[in-house]
């Protein structure tokens, strides 16, 4: 199979017979094998009965529905975990990406051997709420994450080779840094498309301004798992020992001077009385605690049994 379509969507169902019926248009121009899989993330409206729908109609629709709304990356999981095209592609389902891009997308990662192709929607139809914290968003990503070529980490519309998609584990909130995963897990030629953005059609938007403070502790969280999860032990172990070590050597000094006063018949104060021998003992347990945490932290794995457990109600 030539492609895979992966859709997350919430509560869409006026946009998606006609997002089926333009992804089937450009599809059958170019001749290409595909499926489109439509993944239902707990939506309230008739969003899975569209769907079925679809589905009963055309052999080339499948869809997943599940029990409660948990998220695109949930949804973009599950579509990774189901698709089977040699290049898979993933656009939101609200009308704004163009189903026209995907066989410029899909000669990109053919042709020129993308990895990961990532549109940039350079010329965006929202409001200045949302572009400006857009453009900042981007450039603290672009700087952690050492991809510079990468405008738009969270445009929806993107290209993969399937073995990117197999190697990647999309879970929480981490769909905004995809190409980050793919480049720690060794996928790192990394292109970008000019794509055509589109206002809304239909609905409204399902996302609030604190995405953006999530995305930025998950950039955060990533990075920190990306330099230290395999071994945290490097970071708390290191933190630990300078902690304890400046503490332990702070509270041999005020030991010294004690004695050193006592020796030469000088005014002297009990240890105790005097504020250096808490803030060294309040570093030395400090340090003691950071070190435990990353013998904890070498033992216990970062990747729950759990983590992409989701409740799947039915699939077509």
């Amino acid at each position: 199979m030539d492609i895979s379509v992966i859709v997350p969507l919430y509560n869409e169902e006026e946009s998606l017979p006609e997002l089926h019926a333009w992804i089937k248009r450009v599809m059958d121009e170019k001749k290409f094998s595909y499926e489109i899989i439509f993944v239902n993330d707990g939506s309230t409206d008739k969003s899975w009965q569209v769907i079925e729908d679809l589905s009963s109609k055309n052999p080339e629709v499948h869809g997943i529905k599940f029990r409660r709304n948990y998220g695109k990356s949930p949804a973009l999981y599950h579509g990774f975990k189901d698709c089977e095209g040699d290049v898979v592609i993933t656009m939101d389902a609200d009308l704004q990406d163009s189903p026209d891009e995907i066989p410029e997308l899909y000669r990109m990662i053919t042709e020129e051997g993308y990895d990961l192709v990532s549109g940039y929607k350079k010329k965006r139809y929202d409001p200045l709420s949302k572009t400006l914290p857009t453009k900042l968003f981007n450039a603290t990503a672009r700087k952690v994450s050492g991809i510079k070529n990468l405008h738009d980490f969270n445009c929806g519309l993107k290209a993969y080779r399937k073995e990117v998609v197999i190697n990647i584990e999309v879970y929480g909130e981490m769909h905004r840094y995809i190409p980050y995963l793919a480049k720690n897990a060794g996928f790192d030629k990394i292109g970008e498309k000019v794509v055509h953005h589109q206002a809304r059609k239909y609905g409204k938007t399902k996302f609030g301004f604190s995405r953006f403070i999530n995305g930025y502790l998950d950039l955060i969280s990533l990075w920190f798992l990306s330099k230290f999860g395999k071994q945290p032990m490097h970071v708390f172990g290191l933190f630990g020992t300078i902690m304890f070590l400046v503490g332990f050597i702070a509270a041999i000094v005020v030991g010294v001077a004690k004695l050193w006063a006592m020796h030469h018949g000088g005014s002297y104060r009990l240890v105790t009385e005097s504020p250096y021998f808490y803030i060294a003992l309040a570093m030395m347990i400090l340090g003691s605690q950071f070190f435990i945490a990353g013998f904890l932290g070498e033992m216990v794995s970062r990747n729950s049994s759990e983590r992409n457990k989701y409740q799947i109600e039915k699939k077509i």
